[in-house]
């Protein structure tokens, strides 16, 4: 199963990043396991030095909230490959 982590310090482009996740699993149904990881020892240990990062079986795939298009293309990419 794909897991998907968005790694975020709770800002509002975190939270929609996280709901825009959420939203595109459900509507898909993709199996995957969406986590939202807010410390920042951890989001650290990835190497972002910006938050909303979008980490897809344990790789970034992006930094920032590149929109919902794009998100659903890197989750797609993960999951049927």
């Amino acid at each position: 199963m794909t897991t998907i982590k968005i790694l975020g310090t709770g800002c509002p482009t975190c939270r929609r990043l996280l709901d825009d996740v959420q939203k595109l699993v459900i509507n898909n149904n993709w199996m995957a396991n969406v986590e939202y990881i807010t410390e920042l020892p951890a989001i650290m240990a990835y190497g972002v030095m910006s938050t909303p990062a979008l980490v897809i079986n344990d790789k970034v795939v992006s930094v920032g909230h590149p929109g919902v298009p794009k998100v659903a293309r890197l989750i797609k990419d993960a999951i049927e490959p």
